[in-house]
């Protein structure tokens, strides 16, 4: 089942059914990027401080809809500030590299032209100190990311995906995402890798049990994941593949994701691919249009929607 709701997410969650969700995977707008065309849109705030904030409202609102052993799968990138050399910013020509709004990101106060906002870490210390709990750190690398001119810096090819919980035990299935192992199975020990210890007269023994490693090993915390284009004409989207460990690992089949930020519908599309439902909102109606098909063309006639 996958319903899609219009509104402003905040509203949306506030009638939703209390601990009815098994997880949230979502992406919201980052700060100062784009306009997407609605006056309660995210990203647009004049500060990186009123931007935290309004984050931290919508993830009050997940936190009550989200069962005690729920996870969060935030995806976030970072912004620069402007450096305000581009003529009449008044002017809609002038919207930076990707959209970024120009005449928001050069007003940042205590920041510098040129600075690094470190957006991403904002948000997750600021979740963290509203009671989450920030469990880990995972780097989106992308082995092709957009080009940049800049001869002052490297590239920038990575984001950040935070794990998030409410309680400090939570449901996480370790195993449905392990990675194959890229070598062979050696023979350890079972009380750790290749643990011995010493006789006094220098001769070695293992301690334990003596099992077979196996083929497979934990995931690890750098996801090498290719952006791909999406014609249609929301540009933001992450790649099914990046978020379908964050889907396996953090929700049981059957159980409900939650998307506060649905956008092109990416997110409800990789959870019906894996047999889990989910809940979108969208303040866009092009984006759930956008969705809706995306959805429909995927999942084929049998597809079960409701856009309300």
């Amino acid at each position: 089942m996958i319903k899609i709701y219009k509104g402003d997410c905040r509203t949306v969650m506030a009638n939703l059914q209390e601990q009815s969700v098994n997880c949230c995977v979502t992406s919201p707008p980052y700060f100062g990027l784009r306009d997407y065309g609605n006056d309660a849109q995210i990203g647009l705030e004049q500060t990186p401080e009123d931007y935290v904030a309004a984050l931290v409202d919508v993830f009050r609102g997940v936190r009550r809809v989200l069962r005690d052993d729920g996870t969060v799968w935030l995806n976030l990138g970072d912004s620069y500030v402007g450096t305000g050399h581009k003529g009449d910013y008044t002017d809609p020509k002038y919207k930076g590299r990707n959209g970024q709004k120009i005449e928001v990101n050069n007003k940042v106060k205590g920041l510098k032209s040129k600075d690094l906002i470190g957006i991403p870490w904002r948000v997750a210390f600021a979740l963290q100190e509203d009671g989450w709990y920030l469990r880990q750190d995972i780097i989106w690398s992308k082995p092709n990311p957009m080009p940049e001119s800049v001869k002052d810096r490297c590239t920038k090819a990575h984001e950040y995906i935070f794990l998030l919980s409410k309680s400090p035990r939570y449901y996480f299935d370790n195993e449905a995402i392990k990675e194959q192992s890229k070598t062979e199975p050696v023979l350890r020990d079972k009380m750790g890798e290749g643990y011995q210890a010493n006789y006094p007269n220098g001769d070695r023994f293992s301690m334990g049990e003596r099992v077979w490693g196996s083929e497979l090993k934990n995931k690890r915390s750098v996801w090498t994941v290719s952006p791909k284009p999406f014609s249609e004409a929301h540009f933001a989207v992450y790649p099914p593949e990046l978020i379908e460990p964050c889907i396996l690992a953090g929700c049981p089949e059957g159980g409900t994701i939650l998307d506060p930020f649905g956008g092109s519908g990416t997110t409800a599309v990789v959870a019906d691919r894996l047999g889990r439902n989910s809940i979108l909102t969208e303040l866009n109606e092009d984006y759930i249009e956008i969705a809706r098909n995306r959805i429909e063309t995927d999942g084929g006639m049998f597809v079960d929607l409701e856009v309300s």
